[in-house]
């Protein structure tokens, strides 16, 4: 659908349309060099503005048709803001007017009650608390565009917050404002606000009635139940009725929206949780499912009772250790780049997203999403879209954000290439084509348009690409490396092997990394992302600050440079046997078995772990650059049982059980180890034999082995079903050995 037009002409009537039509206009100016106008009850508008006060949803709209352009009726500010941008999502801008990509014409109103997401102003995340209202009110219409109703910000500690050089105010005075920016678009405000457990009650009403006197709009409050907060379920949900009371007298209006995340130290919570919400308080309106969750989703909704709508808390936000990780189906992000990219890198995920809105929108009114900054910016306005319509269209969502944020370049390609970052993280780098189409797409663009350097969107998924490329080709020299050392390390030639190792990356790998520090620089000029702690002031490595964690280990050449560094220290006969063993460290024979957590993930074990797996990446942690790990130790599986299915065993044949654990010492641990059923350990953490030579020269500190008997008389026509518990506090190992005894 073409209009031709030589002046965008907007018309308005009312102060709310009036306020829409300067918006609509600063949006359209950024996309056309046509003249913008706005003009009172004129005939020939591109978009006429109207508000209709009978409309009983703030969140509904319609598009019609007229002669020269759109007409957007909606209830307030809100709706019109959707209205207009619907569609600047679907428009592509030419010299002589603008492209409509489909007939857009109907009304609209979102499946979900709340669509929302977490921008906070605090040290913790990497970007926001570098930017100024102006750029906070921005980024509130850059996600309602995409259909969010409501923002949240943080109010822990407050007054009493911690400060970096990157915030221009106090948490205080931020709140205050921000929350009045949001009521001038009509944008709900919740407020995360969690217990401080040295606050007696009374300073914690006390210090609410301050802080909710003074910020002018409150939809909702979420104090968390845990992840901060120690208190138990029964004092908590009172403490929150007691909040609910206060908050209502100064917000008629705003609901309590308590977490049902528990503290670790109760094993109980959920269960107390869930007792005091069959008492049916009245002063807490809805409950929020999210991290550390005292029960899974399906749970949570059978046990609390229907009175009480579920909100969702999603975490989009992070990479790994955490609730939703990369391919969190599986649990596999491969090691090379879960040690690199770390914890919130830039992530676009929409296959991913998709999956997780599949399993968890039905049980609830909508959700609020966990987010530390813009570099989950194309998930933000993914779910928000599938908030609004859970049968959207991702490829269709993408394109309207390549309309929206990027109108002059191809929104195909960009549609293209966001799924291709995607899928750039699955399996090993060196396996996967798409690192490189994604690389040279944007690279393509970038060259095409020279407006795009200027554009914080483009240039995240830009840098994003280029990571991924550096971590590729870095591995795949390094394991060429690692190759031909090995060679010479069988042959004795350990000199020769550190020589092979220590060979210096080429040309364009040196371009490529020293680009990746310009485009640290470029970012947070554009956007005030940190990509690392001593420039730009990140909160800590694990906090997006990938320029600090890009450069760790990919593969094993580190650890086997440092390994064979210490045998030229040995005497000649010591050091060929300490090579062959390193060498040798994970080799079995046809009939024995070795598993690695990192190396092999969990679908190789025959069976689907019982309960929700955490998996602790170690391959990112600073201390693994001191003393390098192998690749193998790169990730620790934690959870309450371990289970696998195994076979090829001889007959008539006794193996031995070598685990390598965490040593996370507990003297309360109940440490059991089965194999087909018959006990082999029961006891404390973790039992088994010792072998102190062997951690000594292929683990690290914190970490310990322990090994098993297994008798020939507990295999089953050579299988074995294995199974580790702790019932309690649980474990985390990194890799075993079943080896002949």
């Amino acid at each position: 659908m073409n209009f031709s037009v030589t002046e965008f002409i907007i018309s308005a009537s009312c102060p709310v349309t009036l306020k829409a039509a300067e918006l609509l206009s600063k949006e359209l100016k950024k996309r056309t060099s046509l003249n913008v106008s706005i003009k009172t009850d004129t005939a020939d508008a591109f978009v006429t503005l109207k508000a209709d006060e009978h409309i009983l949803s703030k969140d509904q709209y319609s598009i019609s048709y007229n002669t020269t352009g759109f007409e957007i009726t909606a209830k307030t500010i809100r709706g019109l803001i959707f209205g207009y941008s619907h569609i600047l999502r679907k428009a592509k801008f030419t010299p002589d007017g603008v492209i409509i990509a489909e007939d857009i014409e109907g009304t609209y109103k979102p499946q979900k009650q709340i669509i929302g997401h977490q921008v906070g102003y605090r040290t913790t995340p990497n970007t926001y608390d570098a930017w100024d209202y102006n750029q906070y009110f921005d980024y509130y219409l850059d996600m309602m565009a995409f259909g969010t109703n409501t923002c949240e910000h943080n109010t822990t500690k407050f007054g009493k917050n911690e400060m970096n050089p990157l915030m221009r105010y106090t948490q205080e005075e931020f709140v205050i404002e921000a929350s009045r920016l949001a009521d001038t678009v009509d944008l709900d405000v919740s407020l995360w606000h969690a217990n401080d457990d040295r606050e007696t009650e009374e300073e914690a009403l006390a210090l609410r009635e301050k802080i909710y006197s003074k910020i002018p709009r409150i939809n909702a409050v979420f104090p968390p139940g845990g992840d901060p907060g120690e208190m138990y379920a029964d004092d908590f949900v009172e403490r929150c009725r007691k909040i609910s009371r206060l908050l209502k007298e100064i917000h008629p209006e705003a609901q309590m929206h308590p977490s049902a995340q528990a503290p670790h130290k109760y094993r109980d919570w959920g269960e107390a949780f869930v007792k005091e919400m069959e008492k049916l308080p009245n002063e807490i309106d809805t409950v929020i499912m999210g991290p550390n969750h005292a029960y899974p989703m399906h749970e949570l909704r059978k046990k609390v009772p229907e009175k009480y709508p579920l909100r969702f808390y999603p975490d989009i936000t992070h990479n790994l250790r955490c609730e939703y990780p990369v391919n969190f189906l599986e649990d596999d992000w491969h090691f090379a780049l879960a040690n690199t990219l770390s914890r919130e890198s830039v992530n676009p995920r929409p296959t991913e997203l998709r999956t997780l809105h599949r399993l968890f929108a039905p049980y609830t009114i909508g959700s609020v999403s966990y987010s530390e900054g813009v570099h989950d910016d194309v998930n933000k306005m993914l779910w928000s879209a599938l908030e609004w319509d859970k049968d959207a269209d991702i490829r269709e969502v993408l394109l309207d954000y390549s309309r929206y944020f990027m109108n002059e370049a191809d929104e195909n390609i960009i549609a293209d290439t966001i799924f291709l970052l995607e899928k750039s993280w699955q399996g090993d780098p060196v396996e996967n084509p798409c690192i490189e189409v994604a690389y040279n797409n944007l690279c393509a663009l970038k060259e095409k348009h020279t407006t795009l350097s200027e554009n914080w969107r483009f240039m995240l998924l830009y840098f994003r690409a280029c990571c991924d490329k550096l971590v590729k080709d870095r591995r795949n020299f390094e394991l060429k490396l690692c190759k031909k050392a090995l060679t010479e390390c069988k042959k004795g030639e350990i000199t020769k092997a550190l020589e092979i190792l220590e060979v210096p990356f080429d040309e364009g790998y040196i371009s490529l990394r020293n680009e990746l520090d310009l485009l640290g620089k470029r970012l947070f000029d554009l956007i005030g992302i940190q990509l690392d702690v001593e420039h730009y002031y990140a909160d800590s490595w694990e906090r997006g600050a990938t320029l600090d964690t890009i450069d760790n280990n990919v593969t094993d050449m580190a650890y086997l440079k440092n390994k064979l560094t210490y045998a030229q220290g040995l005497d000649e006969d010591e050091k060929i046997s300490y090579v062959n063993r390193l060498i040798d460290r994970n080799k079995t024979d046809t009939d024995e078995f070795y598993y690695s957590v990192a190396l092999h993930g969990l679908n190789t074990l025959g069976i689907k772990q019982d309960g929700e797996v955490y998996m602790d990446i170690q391959g990112d942690r600073p201390y693994t650059k001191e003393k390098p790990i192998p690749m193998s130790m790169a990730k620790l599986y934690d959870n309450y049982t371990f289970k696998a299915k195994l076979g090829g065993f001889k007959p008539e044949t006794d193996y031995r059980l070598t685990i390598v654990y965490k040593s996370d010492a507990s003297a309360d641990a109940k440490h059991l180890v089965s194999a087909n059923g018959k006990v082999i350990y029961e006891g404390p953490q973790f039992g088994g034999e010792k072998n102190p030579q062997f951690d000594k020269e292929f683990l690290v500190d914190g970490f310990e082995s322990a090994t098993y008997t297994l008798k020939r008389d507990l295999f089953i026509n050579g299988t074995l079903e294995l199974l580790i518990s702790e019932p309690d506090i649980g474990f985390k190992f990194a890799e075993m050995w079943i080896k002949k005894a």
